[in-house]
């Protein structure tokens, strides 16, 4: 019975570490998680921007199409 007594404080110190790795593991998750969030945010912002960016060059593209289209064409 003595062994016994000796050991469970032993186990509960194990017990602690362990507890206190799985909250250290956790801590970097929460972090890691934190900062992907932060970058997908930032990359839909480009997304957008980088979309308006081309509706703009290709309204613009079109426009010069339809510039030289005008100009092909006979003047009465």
């Amino acid at each position: 019975m003595t062994s016994s007594l000796i050991d469970q404080p032993l186990a509960l110190q194990e017990l602690e570490e362990k507890l206190d790795q799985l909250i250290g593991h956790y801590q970097a998750v929460k972090n890691d998680n934190h900062l992907l969030r932060l970058r997908q945010q930032e990359l839909l912002e480009e997304k957008a921007q980088l979309m308006g960016q081309t509706a703009l060059a290709r309204s613009r593209v079109e426009a010069m199409i339809n510039r030289l289209k005008a100009m092909e064409q006979p003047h009465d």
